[in-house]
């Protein structure tokens, strides 16, 4: 068989991502305060893009249109004079308004009006970590040179639980010591604040609180030392057979024992709290639902009228300035309209979510409906991605609290009737069931499975286990309080 070239036209349909589509894409998909940071970037890498003082809507729209318009070449360039500031224009100062506002005393400023006054995260301190907070006693206490390094190596290698996660021969090899030195070292470490830390295991955590409160020779002591696999699983019978004392002494040296902290280090190792803004809000407005954007902290952009008319004639003296401007016109015109295309699909999404889930807003999570991307995207005419991109990391105001849109996305499980109860509504059901058990005789997940269809709602056992451990609840066994 001969092999040779041949030329033949072929016709295809493909989807391109241009660098328009990718930018409507990431801006669909980032939240309310990532759009604000997006924003606020290209107003200050992008010249022509302004924020425009007028509030209506026309005027925008007006401007786009504007923009889209071909630009012909020519016309007559404006001069433009540059603003020097000299001593004319110090002496012309009003300083007196300037100060009218604040008072200066001993150091101090004061605010008139509490809008002036700068906010309260912008004075806060740096948090103090776990590791901060142990050196700082460490130079407190009487060390020697070397006994100070090898207790620098040592809280250098405790976790933000507070455990030491090295070992002596390793901090022993890093140090050039010996490993009862360090040893010796790390019990000393293990009496700073917070108690507990240091500990290398959970044992030798609540042993070090144990020490620190002067019970080791208690029972709490005892049970920590040689039976914390039996008070886990609360075996008290055979703790107080062992120990040779009752049942109440062991339950109340198990209360001192819950007392104790198993992870010291976690009070410096606490997350900033990130504070949720909601991105719609739904008001019930007589017997309707209104849905509104929340547009706070978002300028009206438009761009500078200058480079749209005036410049004309100024772009065409210089074809690099040109092409500079025409890109940065471009990017600030599609920045501008993949937000507007970013606001418009939001509340349709919002929207469509509220007309599926009004008995929820009405009634509460026991009445929410079973709800797919599917529906929604059939219902306005959407692709699933694109709710998909809507509903990640936006959340709704309602009358019923503060949700994630993917909150009001879940599967369905049917009913003895054959309706479809949604799955957030069946996990609701198991936390009233379990917060209602009497703990000491608390439901076995097949007892739960029965008091379910006792409602209507058909489920199997290993379902409820899974939506027990998605809760947080433990089973049977660890939910058990006999004393």
């Amino acid at each position: 068989m001969a092999i040779e070239m041949r030329q033949q036209m072929k016709q295809t349909l493909q989807l391109v991502m241009t660098p328009q589509l990718q930018q409507a894409i990431k801006l669909l998909q980032l939240s309310r305060l990532e759009l604000q940071d997006v924003v606020r970037q290209e107003l200050e890498e992008n010249p022509v893009i302004e924020e425009s003082p007028e509030l209506e809507e026309n005027k925008e729209a007006e401007q786009l249109e504007l923009m889209e318009q071909e630009s012909s070449p020519g016309g007559e360039t404006e001069e433009f004079q540059e603003v020097r500031a000299g001593e004319d224009t110090l002496r012309e100062m009003d300083w007196d308004s300037y100060l009218e506002g604040y008072h200066y005393s001993a150091g101090e400023q004061y605010y008139d009006d509490d809008d002036d006054r700068p906010s309260y995260e912008n004075i806060l301190t740096k948090k103090g970590t776990l590791v901060d907070h142990l050196m700082w006693q460490l130079n407190l206490t009487r060390f020697s040179d070397e006994e100070q390094r090898v207790g620098t190596e040592i809280i250098g290698n405790i976790d933000e639980n507070g455990y030491f996660r090295a070992t002596l021969a390793d901090v022993a090899i890093a140090c050039q010591v010996d490993e009862p030195f360090v040893g010796s070292v790390l019990e000393r470490v293990q009496d700073f604040d917070p108690p507990g830390v240091g500990a290398r295991d959970l044992r030798e955590c609540l042993l070090v609180q144990v020490r620190q409160m002067d019970m080791e020779d208690t029972l709490v002591g005892v049970l920590v030392r040689d039976h914390l696999k039996d008070l886990e699983t609360r075996k008290y019978k055979q703790i107080a057979k062992a120990c040779g004392t009752d049942i109440n002494s062991v339950v109340m040296a198990a209360k001192i024992i819950a007392g104790f902290d198993p992870r010291p280090g976690r009070i410096f190792a606490a997350d900033d709290i990130q504070y949720i803004s909601a991105d719609i809000f739904v008001y019930k407005v007589g017997d309707e639902y209104v849905v509104m954007l929340n547009d706070e902290g978002l300028p009206n952009l438009r761009i500078n009228p200058f480079y749209s008319g005036e410049a004309k004639g100024l772009r065409a003296a210089d074809s690099k300035a040109e092409e500079y401007i025409s890109d940065k016109v471009r990017s600030a015109m599609w920045l501008i309209k993949s937000i507007q295309q970013r606001q418009r699909t939001i509340y349709k999404v919002a929207k469509s979510i509220v007309h599926f889930q009004r008995d929820f807003l009405d009634r509460g999570i026991a009445y929410m409906k079973p709800l797919v991307l599917r529906d929604v995207a059939e219902d306005i005419g959407m692709h699933e991605s694109t709710i998909s991109r809507v509903t990640t990391n936006k959340y709704m105001q309602t009358p019923q609290g503060l949700f994630e849109l993917k909150y009001f996305f879940n599967s369905g499980i049917s009913t003895n009737e054959g309706d479809l109860i949604a799955s957030e509504s069946v996990k609701n059901k198991i936390r009233e069931i379990v917060e209602s058990e009497d703990p000491r005789k608390p439901y076995s997940d097949q007892y739960l499975v029965e008091l379910l269809a006792k409602n209507n709602i058909n489920i199997a056992r290993r379902t409820v286990t899974k939506y027990r451990e998605m809760l947080r609840i433990g089973s049977s066994s660890e939910r058990r309080r006999l004393y």
